[in-house]
């Protein structure tokens, strides 16, 4: 088992009510297996989720990532601009 930081920004913040978490997950859990965890702890993140941005120790992360060891993963919502 792994312990990490799971930081959420602007409305992921608002949908979860937490800026902060620490969380243990499984050794090789994968950034898609985190997103169905943190789906079940927040089910608010539903209908977000599959947008969201993803970076691990200040580097883009994708689905099929390993999250390392005292890992800080921060989840931000999809940009939008023009």
């Amino acid at each position: 088992m792994n312990q990490i930081s799971v930081l959420f920004f602007a409305t992921l913040r608002d949908l979860t009510g937490e800026r902060k978490i620490v969380k243990t997950i499984p050794t090789d859990l994968m950034i898609s297996g985190l997103k169905d965890l943190l789906v079940l702890d927040y089910p608010s993140l539903q209908s977000i989720m599959n947008s969201v941005i993803v970076a691990m120790n200040h580097e883009f992360a994708f689905n099929e990532t390993v999250i390392v060891a005292n890992a800080e993963i921060a989840l931000f919502p999809p940009v939008s601009g023009g």
